[in-house]
Order: structure tokens, then C-alpha cells, then sequence
């Protein structure tokens, strides 16, 4: 079946029927609902059980700025240029020549476009494809319900580059209960996407989370490692899991997004023990049991 014709079919169903079949799809059993041991099973839970209301401004790519001010200070946002419900609106003239624009609800590198060089931007295709992203919905498919209520539009924000001069590294740190554990970067993001994972000392891992590894790249321990941390430990707090996306640009600490569920809480680990690892980590709120 195919997964257009799946979704569309399954769209009716409720979340949980749902999760059950769509895991099934992709690991070939059904989750384990009344005792979950893995990240995967544990993701789905919480997509049905941990519903905090914040979670929703928090996945908002607009509105969590908001939040992260509040949390740990304005200088840690990335600045915001301008925000329209529709590409169409956009105050072309009034942007500078470098800017990165962003749909609000989601949908990974999709929904992010790059102007290095306003004279060459393409605008017409930029306004296709953000207008492509915006018809997507994460709820639907994954069933994340912190983005069944995001209000969808585009924002734009502040071209930046790392030390690389060509592009941000995204470092993804994955926090359980308030507390990172590991950190995912993710580079090349707009060329040959590719992942590795390391320990908070900054040593390459050896598994894979729904990529290949790539021990042939190898990347000093960034500048301000320590703070990027703290950062994520601070953002957090109190959350059984979230992944705090960063990034550094020279020492200089911003934050990207938050995301609750990796993969959609389907992604493949290698081997796949460590599925087991990640779930020991996540601790299931009991008071929501």
C-alpha cells in the first residue's frame, strides 16, 4: 500500500489505532502501549499521554522565540526580519541581500529556503516550494499533536554562518528529563545531509540514528561546547524528552527549534540495541500513567 493512499485511509482513524498500524508499517509489531521499553514505543506514548499545552508554542518556529526569551534571555533568539501567513506577501524590497525563510509548523529542511545573494534568488520558486510546505501537516501524519494547532505561516530571520563559511551546523542535543545526553550534527544540510553522533565529551559514537555515520568527517569540539549544554539542560528542565536544537556561530550560541519527536518516534537505530539504550534513558512521567 502506498503511503499517500495509507494516510489518506488512515486519516480517519484515531491516534491510537493509528500509531499502532503506521509502527507496525515501519518495524513490523505493534508497539507495547501498557509497558513501552524503547525510545520508539516511548516517543508514542508520550504522543498520547503527555499532552502540556506549552508544547505547542514551543514547536512553533515563531512563537518559541517568545518562550526562549523568557527562559534563558533574548540573546540566544535568532532575529526575526518579518512574518506573513502567505509567501505571496512577502515584503521582498524591504529584506536585506542575505535571509533565510522558515514555515512555522514544521517540516525539516523543506520548509527552510536560503537567499545568499538577493540578485540571483529565485523568488518564484522559493514561493512554490513554501507554499508546498505549508499545505504539509505533521499531525496528520505522525500524529504530533503539539503542531495540530500551529498557525502556519513564514517567517524570516538573519542569514548566519558558522566557521565554516558556507553553512550552520545544527547540533541536536537529545535531553532526557532536563538532562543531554548526547548530540547529534548535522551538516551539509542543504548539499548531502549527513548525521553523526557524539558524547558530551565530544567523542564520535558508534551507532547510527535513521543515518549513516560518517567517522570519515571529523569536527573539532566546537567553541562554547560547555554553554551549549547548559543551554540545553536549561531549556529542558521538567520535559521527559526533548531535542534542543542549536547552533554556534563562533562561540555565539543560538537556538533552532525544539522537537519532541525525533523521526516522528520512528526512527531506526543501528544496531538496533540502542533503540533499548535510548528508551532506558526516558523516564515516563508516573502521574500520567
Amino acid at each position: 500500500m502506498k503511503d499517500s493512499l495509507f494516510v489518506k485511509l488512515a486519516r480517519l482513524l484515531p491516534d491510537k489505532p493509528y500509531l499502532s498500524l503506521k509502527f507496525y508499517k515501519e518495524f513490523g509489531r505493534f508497539p507495547n502501549w501498557k509497558n513501552p521499553q524503547t525510545f520508539n514505543e516511548k516517543l508514542q506514548w508520550l504522543k498520547l499521554y503527555n499532552r502540556r499545552p506549552e508544547y505547542t508554542m514551543m514547536v512553533d518556529k515563531y512563537a518559541v522565540k517568545e518562550w526562549v526569551d523568557s527562559k534563558i534571555g533574548g540573546e540566544y533568539v535568532i532575529p526575526t526580519l518579518g512574518v506573513w501567513d502567505r509567501p505571496e506577501e512577502i515584503e521582498w524590497e524591504k529584506l536585506p541581500n542575505q535571509f533565510v525563510l522558515k514555515t512555522t509548523h514544521g517540516g525539516g529542511n523543506e520548509g527552510v529556503v536560503i537567499c545568499r545573494d538577493k540578485a540571483s534568488f529565485d523568488k518564484e520558486r522559493s514561493i512554490s516550494r513554501l507554499n508546498k510546505n505549508l499545505r504539509t501537516d505533521l499531525y496528520t501524519v505522525w500524529r504530533e499533536w503539539p503542531y495540530k494547532n500551529v498557525r502556519k505561516r513564514i517567517i524570516v530571520e538573519a542569514y548566519m554562518e558558522d566557521e565554516s563559511g558556507r553553512e550552520l551546523k545544527d547540533y541536536k542535543f537529545f535531553c532526557f528529563g532536563g538532562c543531554p545526553q548526547f548530540i547529534q550534527l548535522d551538516f551539509d544540510r542543504f548539499t548531502e545531509h549527513k548525521k553523526n553522533l557524539y558524547s558530551l565529551d565530544w567523542e564520535l559514537l558508534p551507532f547510527e540514528f535513521n543515518y549513516p555515520r560518517h567517522p570519515e568527517y571529523l569536527f573539532p569540539k566546537p567553541q562554547g561546547l560547555n554553554k551549549m549544554i547548559e543551554v540545553a539542560r536549561k531549556l529542558s528542565k521538567g520535559i521527559p524528552f526533548v531535542r534542543v536544537d542549536l547552533y554556534n556561530v563562533n562561540g555565539k550560541i543560538y537556538v533552532g527549534e525544539l522537537t519532541f519527536f525525533p523521526a516522528g518516534g520512528m526512527g531506526k537505530f543501528q544496531p538496533e540495541e540502542w533503540d533499548k539504550k535510548f528508551g532506558d534513558m526516558l523516564i515516563l512521567p508516573e502521574d500520567i500513567k
